[in-house]
């Protein structure tokens, strides 16, 4: 599995954005997917995971009711809305996947990063 981010940039405190990753392959829809992120001088952060069929989520507390993970299993497409963003959500988000169930860590596939720079 291929995976392709987009959609980062620079939006200002309270402002949106929606990331998008798309995936290779034929069976995407097979594929847990999630999203993560790393800001300058930490860890890799898990940020929110969408199963398979869609129906199940879940979501950091840092971004529980501000954060939106969707898919479409058309389009081989992940998306991430973003929204109320604050300073701290300024890091290099990630798409990752995992041919098993939901989870944080272990992933097996991963995309290149799109940087999101909240400023004041």
């Amino acid at each position: 599995v291929q995976l392709q981010a987009s959609g980062g940039g620079l939006v200002q405190t309270g402002g949106s954005l929606r990331l998008s990753c798309v995936a290779s392959g034929r069976t995407f829809s097979s594929y847990a997917m999630a999203w993560f992120r790393q800001a300058p001088g930490k860890e890799r952060e898990f940020v929110a995971v969408i199963s398979g069929s869609g129906n199940s989520n879940y979501y950091a507390e840092s971004v529980k009711g501000r954060f939106t993970i969707s898919r479409d299993n058309a389009k081989n497409t992940v998306y991430l809305q973003m929204n109320s963003l604050k300073l701290e959500d300024t890091a290099v988000y990630y798409c990752a996947a995992r041919n098993k169930g939901l989870a944080t860590t272990k992933y097996d596939y991963w995309g290149q990063g799109t940087q999101v720079t909240v400023s004041s």
